[in-house]
């Protein structure tokens, strides 16, 4: 339900307040009544949230936008085309005229003989009997009419009228379901699940609150999540109705105290928990089920992750990231998913109002940090990390090696200062610098901790040699050790660092890269969050919240490891949204790989055919019906035929031939490189979608701009 709008001030209010001063005689200015101040916005359009709850939702497919859905029979009635529905009409008409001209001109005999048959030949003899014309004329009526149905259902008479003569039927809207109909038992508006549960008092306060328009979506989505935790854990019942009789609709707000977004840019059902993103092409390469219907997506399709390709300029942030981001945005208000968006700066994700964490990497104005080692306290996980995100798209660099070499690092620093190091002591450690490995080594130095002297001892040894990962990795830690990072990565517990650790609460987080002054260093740290957020999602303790990443430009971000990640977080009750430029972004041995591990996929119009023939793989193939058509040309024996047909090549220009057709099934692609290269319109996209209960959709053409 969409509520937002913008206004302008009332221009009558204006011109009341610049009226002249009234006559004397009329009451005083003072007792004047006081203008009304100016509205702030719009009137709200659209249904009311009475309205929108009682709407049916029909599903009957993976991605259909199910609010006021109308099922679609699942094959194309046959339909005759309009050229031939017309001609076989007139047709038919010119011969029932002709058999009724030759009837009544007695042509034709026969057609009398019922009538003659039962009425008595005295009526005849008499040609003043009325009782006989009567039944002449019943009669003739009769034959006429049965002329009529016969020449009429032969001619499709009916489909004629029903086509051109009679107004086009409007769409069938939405069959209002009875148990939803307003004072029904079952009206969602009256909340029937707290009157079964015997909380009459807090479902009547609810309901007024949804009637008088102080409730919204986000509203009702929020408090019935906190009513299902209720039912969860029934210690929780005397808190939620307190605070439902306190505060109404305002009950069990988010930790921000937000109830809805600045400003929404999609359309939304946050009852299904879907986002609208476009209409399914009503042409032929869609099934005629789906075809003209509504396509969303909800946390059942993107719980099997998303990948999506398509160049610059297609559309995929305005048609795919924004309404992505904004719809699990709503629902972390509603308590019922955390999101973490990744974007250059400058993206249009939403205003900064719209997140409770806004992370701007190389922004000293930031609020907030992010921490590197993803809020872990394990130095063998945060290496393990740490090196996937800085060398795991290096083909020589081994990143278990790598990881092994942090580790050694990570685990004396830890237990010498009670800390992970900074950025720029970190590179002193990788670099194998005397003085702040002697420091570190001098900490340690208190007779107990000899197991980490080893590891310290061991890094030592490993420095320099050939095929050490060290070197790289202090390659890569460099890019962090700039000034435009220096007040970044702290760990010293003077900043507010963000840590992936919090995704068992409903946040919505937005963190911008430095994409323009700092590329290299941009892809690595979203290669870093992409590593940290599989790691974190599928070791949460509460999964009852559905976590989402949306990375928007996933360039060189993709590894090995990142693609198992994501493979786990469909278990995880959780999943990835990464969009690309091309394939070529990502290592050429893990195209088939990324395909193969998320369930979404979706090509924009203008991929290359090398793309395309990714996605034709990851589609495979279909039986279809063909027909073959072979025209042979008809030769004449008889002397009239043979001039029938001159006269018929004369006319037409083309000789006479006969069509011999053969159909049968073959294998196909469903959408072949050349057709995803060539053959998408602008501004539409191929997609094809799969839930996490395994249900899936076939590659659909949808028009994004509707």
């Amino acid at each position: 339900m969409n509520t937002e709008g913008t206004g302008t001030p009332d221009a009558h209010a204006t011109t009341r307040a610049t009226d002249p001063v009234p006559h004397p005689a009329g009451p005083p200015p003072s007792a004047r009544p006081a203008v009304p101040p100016a509205p702030t916005h719009a009137p709200t359009t659209g249904p009311t949230l009475t309205e929108w709850l009682r709407t049916p939702r029909n599903a009957d497919g993976p991605g259909v936008w199910s609010y006021g859905h109308v099922p679609r029979p699942a094959e194309e009635p046959e339909t005759v085309p309009g050229r031939q529905l017309v001609s076989g009409a007139v047709i038919s008409l010119l011969t029932a005229l002709l058999i009724w001209s030759l009837c009544w001109n007695g042509y034709i005999s026969f057609w009398l003989w019922p009538l003659f048959w039962f009425t008595p030949e005295s009526w005849r003899e008499d040609g003043g009997n009325m009782a006989y014309v009567w039944v002449s004329y019943l009669y003739y009526g009769l034959f006429a009419l049965l002329l009529a149905v016969a020449f009429g259902r032969m001619g499709r008479w009916a489909e004629v009228v029903r086509r051109y003569l009679l107004p086009r039927p409007r769409p069938a809207g939405p069959v209002p379901d009875p148990r939803t109909e307003p004072g029904s038992a079952a009206d969602p508006a009256q909340w029937p699940e707290l009157r079964g549960a015997g909380q009459a008092e807090a479902a009547v306060r609810l309901a007024e609150e949804a009637r008088s328009g102080r409730m919204n979506d986000v509203d009702y989505a929020r408090i019935r999540r906190a009513w299902q935790s209720v039912q969860a854990d029934p210690s929780r019942l005397s808190a939620f109705t307190d605070t439902v009789l306190r505060n109404g609709a305002a009950a069990c707000t988010h930790p921000s105290g937000a109830r809805d977004l600045p400003v929404r840019a999609a359309v939304h059902d946050l009852r299904a928990r879907q986002v609208r993103l476009g209409t399914v092409h009503p042409g032929e390469r869609n099934p005629y089920a789906r075809r003209g219907t509504g396509l969303a997506l909800d946390p059942e399709l993107l719980g099997t992750s998303l990948v999506a390709v398509g160049p610059p300029g297609t559309g995929k942030t305005r048609s795919l990231v924004r309404p992505v981001v904004e719809s699990l945005a709503l629902q972390a208000l509603a308590g019922q998913a955390a999101v973490i968006a990744v974007a250059a700066a400058g993206a249009q994700l939403g205003p900064d109002e719209a997140y409770d964490v806004v992370i701007k990497l190389g922004d000293p104005a930031s609020a907030y940090d992010l921490d590197l080692y993803g809020g872990t306290t394990d130095p063998d996980e945060a290496a393990a990390v740490l090196a996937e995100g800085f060398v795991g798209d290096l083909p020589d660099v081994d990143s278990r090696r790598a990881a092994t070499a942090l580790a050694q690092l990570l685990g004396p620093f830890r237990g010498a200062y009670g800390r992970f190091p900074s950025v720029p002591e970190l590179r002193e450690l990788l670099d194998g610098v005397p003085t702040a490995l002697a420091a570190l080594r001098g900490a340690l130095d208190d007779g107990t901790q000899y197991a980490l002297q080893r590891e310290l001892d061991a890094r030592a040894r490993q420095s320099g040699t050939p095929g050490d990962p060290g070197i790289a990795l202090a390659d890569r830690v460099a890019l962090l050790d700039r000034p435009a990072f220096a007040s970044f990565f702290d760990t010293s517990g003077s900043a507010r660092p963000f840590s992936l650790r919090s995704l068992e609460h409903p946040l919505r987080v937005r963190i911008d890269l430095p994409e323009r002054g700092h590329a290299e260093a941009s892809r690595m740290l979203a290669r870093l969050v992409l590593a940290q957020f599989t790691a974190s999602a599928a070791h949460r303790a509460d999964r009852s919240l559905f976590a989402c990443l949306v990375l928007d430009d996933a360039t060189r971000a993709i590894t090995a490891e990142t693609v198992r990640g994501i493979q786990r977080l469909r278990s995880a009750h959780a999943g990835a949204v990464i969009t690309l430029r091309s394939l070529d972004d990502v290592p050429e041995n893990l195209h088939a790989a990324l395909l193969g591990a998320v369930g979404c996929r979706m090509a924009f119009s203008g991929v290359t055919t090398w793309d395309g023939k990714r996605f034709a793989e990851a589609w495979g193939t279909e039986w279809v019906e063909t027909r073959d058509v072979t025209s042979r040309t008809v030769f004449a024996d008889q002397p009239l035929t043979r001039a029938l047909h001159v006269f018929r090549r004369i006319v037409t220009g083309k000789a006479v031939t006969t069509d011999a057709i053969t159909v049968r099934k073959v294998e196909r692609e469903r959408w072949s490189a050349s057709e995803l290269a060539h053959s998408v319109p602008a501004g539409h996209a191929v997609l094809s979608l799969t839930t996490v209960r395994g249900e899936h959709a076939p590659p659909l053409l949808v028009d994004l701009r509707s």
